[in-house]
């Protein structure tokens, strides 16, 4: 996540509401238009089923309290107006107490196609559909809550894990594989990229390899992990993954499959 940016989050009226001005209700509409023929192609079945329990809005941007309708009935979790940028402390005491942390601003045109920042367009279109499934709220909940608990040296080791499930899994299904990573189903160019392309690795999941792999926010991801079934999130909330946080560390670091991030001239 950048360090600053030059988003500020809208603040929600005594109701809850936003209120969003024409051109970002424009902007949510033109990004939904143009993600959802991809997505329903190439979700995974869990995500397409909660973008139809949540019934978002194609022409505005959905109002919170209405996700959150949903949410409570079938997982008990709610969303969380946050300001653009959020640490990893604040990220992780919401997630720990079932509240998912959404950033209330839209992408600039300039930035249509791909920001370093999570918007409302990525938290909402592409994380909130799957927070209606048991398994996958189970996995983010129980993360939140070891990574709330965890020293600042392994809420990194930790933060990998949720790249690599939350913001960039893939899964198998019976139509083969299928995207479930928000990161992935909120950019159309990454939903082709990482089911078309050739030039990515896409290997078995194991979470002492996802912990130990280093990635870049920037760029198309040069790996994917790939969940065996869905469920398997359960099974993986389950392990003891603070003493797999201690075997990646003595393994160490697997090397970087990218170069490394240009330094700006001064």
């Amino acid at each position: 996540m950048p360090k600053s940016t030059q988003y500020q989050s809208r603040q929600s009226d005594e109701n809850g509401v936003i209120h969003w001005s024409d051109e970002e209700n424009q902007i949510w509409s033109e990004l939904y238009e143009r993600q959802i023929p991809l997505v329903k192609e190439r979700a995974c079945q869990e995500y397409l089923d909660g973008l139809d329990l949540l019934k978002l809005n194609e022409k505005k941007i959905p109002q919170l309290p209405d996700i959150n309708k949903v949410l409570m009935e079938k997982t008990g979790w709610q969303t969380a107006e946050v300001p653009a940028l959020i640490n990893f402390g604040e990220f992780f005491r919401l997630l720990a107490n079932k509240q998912f942390p959404v950033a209330t601003f839209i992408r600039s045109r300039e930035e249509f196609d791909y920001l370093q920042e999570p918007d409302i367009f990525h938290e909402v279109f592409g994380h909130c559909p799957l927070l209606t499934n048991p398994a996958f709220a189970h996995f983010t909940h129980t993360y939140g809550k070891l990574g709330l608990a965890a020293s600042k040296e392994d809420r990194v080791y930790l933060a990998r894990l949720y790249w690599f499930t939350v913001e960039f899994g893939l899964v198998r299904a019976k139509g083969g594989l299928k995207i479930y990573g928000g990161g992935i189903l909120s950019s159309p160019g990454e939903t082709i990229y990482a089911l078309d392309s050739d030039e990515p690795l896409r290997n078995p999941l194991t979470a002492v390899d996802a912990l130990r792999t280093p990635y870049r926010i920037d760029i198309m991801q040069p790996l994917y992990y790939i969940l065996p079934e869905f469920d398997h999130l359960f099974e993986l909330a389950e392990m003891d993954i603070m003493a797999l946080v201690e075997e990646a560390k003595s393994l160490g670091l697997f090397s970087p499959l990218f170069p490394p991030k240009e330094k700006k001239a001064s």
